[in-house]
């Protein structure tokens, strides 16, 4: 069995980090970033991106040697992504705070609102309300990060938890200020637009627990496995019919809902940001999460008929996705498979639906 030479080089200076000598073929990209860590121990795999070239993409922990384009000698640049911190570490960093500064305002602790107000409640039931929903979605976010999410990724850069952790502190103080403020003023339209905006909040926060679950089971603990989200007999998973992340609507609903509710411009200003913000997670088209399907060129030689009855299965199943070309008239199949003379021909092209 031949063995791989592994060249490391430095995605920018192309100076030579590492040489590693008989790598076994099957060894994956994570296997070669521990073997790299081994001459650098500054650089941890989670810290390493390795690519085919400078620029290009990175290569994927679970991609195997031999099936990369590359000869008996790979090499392979180096880039260090700086120091990263773990995804449960950063979701349960960002929840924290907010619960427990919105509290602050709410118990009105000294230093807040002056000394005549120090520890005392609001006179308003909408206030307490408010606080009671606030709490209610951080801990039920902070639950989620321990117990139902799956992260395809194990870390994310350490500087990014200052910019969200900002984000997210920052906007909770300020809803709090104004919300548990001694002047708050109600609603216009009293108690019967806090009911309206509580049953908008409360359905909304159910069909973000009910995404994350349907999410979930289709990640088996410990892989990085994608697969393509269906409605469920769960009625709020049908939203997938008309978006692809659902679990991002419900949480601008719930925004929205409690914008109604305290009927305060600093929570109608964060719904706003964070629906730009949450825009802006999915910049790619719908469903790009769905593996691709091969295109022509990289499909087995099989008969006329199967290609194109998958290539229509696929044109049917995904006309909104796939930019599928159809072969031409000479590549048509002229009659159908054998045992199928009886099956209509609109059938039969659609049979493998």
């Amino acid at each position: 069995m031949k063995h791989y030479e592994v060249e490391i080089l430095d995605a920018k200076t192309r100076e030579k980090l590492c040489f590693l000598d008989k790598v076994e073929p099957q060894a994956t990209i994570a296997e070669i970033k521990n073997l790299f860590t081994k001459t650098h121990p500054q650089w941890y795999p989670a810290r390493q991106s390795l690519r085919l070239d400078p620029k290009g993409r990175s290569l994927k922990d679970e991609d195997i040697l031999q099936s990369l384009p590359v000869g008996t000698t790979a090499t392979f640049y180096f880039r260090d992504l700086g120091a990263q911190i773990s995804w449960v570490t950063v979701f349960l960093t960002e929840y924290a705070g907010p619960l427990l500064i919105y509290l602050l305002f709410y118990f009105r602790v000294p230093f807040l609102y002056g000394p005549r107000y120090d520890f005392t409640a609001s006179r308003h039931a909408v206030v307490h309300l408010a606080c009671a929903c606030h709490s209610f979605h951080y801990i039920k976010r902070l639950l989620e990060t321990l117990f139902v999410h799956r992260f395809s990724h194990g870390t994310m850069p350490l500087r990014n938890i200052f910019k969200n952790c900002t984000y997210y502190w920052g906007f909770a103080a300020w809803m709090a200020y104004y919300i548990n403020h001694p002047l708050y003023t109600p609603p216009a339209y009293g108690d019967e637009q806090v009911k309206l905006a509580l049953a908008v909040f409360l359905f909304c926060q159910l069909g973000n627990f009910s995404i994350h679950v349907a999410l979930r089971n289709l990640r088996p603990a410990g892989s990085k496995t994608r697969k393509i989200p269906y409605p469920t007999r769960n009625p709020f998973t049908w939203l997938f019919l008309l978006v692809s992340c659902p679990n991002y609507t419900y949480e601008v609903g719930s925004w929205i809902g409690f914008t109604i509710m305290t009927q305060c411009l600093p929570v109608a200003l964060f719904s706003l940001v964070e629906f730009m913000q949450i825009s802006s997670y999915s910049p790619h088209p719908p469903f790009s999460h769905i593996p691709p399907i091969p295109r022509p060129h990289q499909y087995p030689p099989p008969p006329a008929p199967q290609w194109f009855c998958s290539r229509w299965w696929a044109l049917c199943r995904y006309p909104h996705v796939l930019p599928i070309s159809m072969p031409p008239p000479s590549r048509l199949p002229s009659h159908p498979p054998h045992g199928t003379d009886t099956v209509h021909p609109p059938q039969w092209l659609c049979s493998h639906r």
